[in-house]
């Protein structure tokens, strides 16, 4: 029972210096490690269950029936650690994996097969690890850039529409009731309702309102990356709605939005420059009230 104590103790960082000298001289120690180092590594092998359990009857065999106290106890902790590492790998590759951008942030990660992602500001995507190459599917919400690795299909889902490529760089964005797909390399299918358009190197198209938009780009990636965010035909609110989510504000009109729509650029790294360029196409008048209000009137 004391030996047990004293694993316990090791194994949940209790041990005082002398107690932990004390317990490294002994002969367990070096099993006792190994096993705790094999436990910290997450990236399991595959676990043959089968296997193993034809490994210890074997051995069973070999030396007879009866298996010491020391060999038994080091059976349960191995037994522990493996149904451990099991959790963790059902949790890595089972369970759904979500990644988000917080307003007035950007995340970039990689998927399993090393396509790269990058999130706009107020963004969040979920996918699933288990057999990624062969169901390359994730769900986005909000606005995302994708590098995406050649293989099998790579589908993007939103509420809006559905985007569908073999290996390209494109751009999706799906806020509210708009749905902007730009392509940037290779070539892009895009679903909308009823509609199916393949977009290539260079075409951008857009859905709002069931109203369709074509244009055509010159830049080589999302202008976002670069701290510029570029609108086209896009009414106030909506311009609104992305500074305060580029710089985590509250913003308030007064007193109604306008109509004209807009179409140009706006820094997402300069909050007083952003508020100029609306300021002076709209003919509001700037106040603000503490760090994170702003009042946007007309003159």
């Amino acid at each position: 029972m004391e030996e047990k104590y004293e694993l316990a103790k090791w194994l949940a960082g209790e041990m005082s210096d002398e107690e932990l000298i004390n317990f490294q001289n002994t002969k367990e120690y070096t099993t006792y490690a190994r096993i705790k180092q094999y436990s910290n590594e997450l990236e399991a092998p595959p676990f043959d269950e089968k296997k193993l359990y034809e490994s210890i009857i074997k051995r069973q065999n070999k030396k007879g029936n009866v298996i010491s106290m020391y060999k038994n106890w080091v059976f349960k902790i191995a037994a522990v650690l493996i149904i451990g590492l099991g959790v963790i790998f059902v949790m890595q590759n089972f369970t759904t994996q979500t990644q988000s951008a917080g307003n007035g942030k950007k995340t970039t990660f990689t998927l399993p097969d090393y396509s790269e992602v990058v999130l706009n500001a107020g963004s969040e995507i979920e996918y699933k690890k288990w057999n990624w190459d062969n169901n390359r599917k994730l769900e986005l919400n909000g606005e995302a850039y994708f590098r995406v690795a050649k293989g099998k299909r790579f589908e993007v889902a939103t509420n809006l529409g559905k985007v569908t490529v073999l290996g390209t760089q494109f751009n999706v964005k799906a806020r509210k009731n708009r749905f902007d797909v730009t392509c940037f390399e290779g070539r892009v299918k895009v679903n909308y309702k009823d509609k199916e358009i393949l977009l290539t190197y260079g075409q951008s198209v857009t859905f709002e309102n069931e109203r369709q938009i074509d244009s055509k780009i010159d830049v080589s990636k999302p202008e976002w990356l670069e701290n510029k965010i570029a609108f086209n035909t896009e009414n106030l609110q909506r311009i609104i709605d992305e500074i305060e989510r580029q710089y985590d504000v509250s913003i308030e009109v007064k007193p109604n939005y306008s109509d004209e729509l807009f179409t140009g650029k706006i820094p997402t790294d300069d909050l007083n420059v952003a508020l100029k360029i609306i300021a002076t196409t709209y003919h509001f008048e700037i106040k603000k009230i503490g760090t994170n209000k702003i009042y946007l009137e007309g003159k």
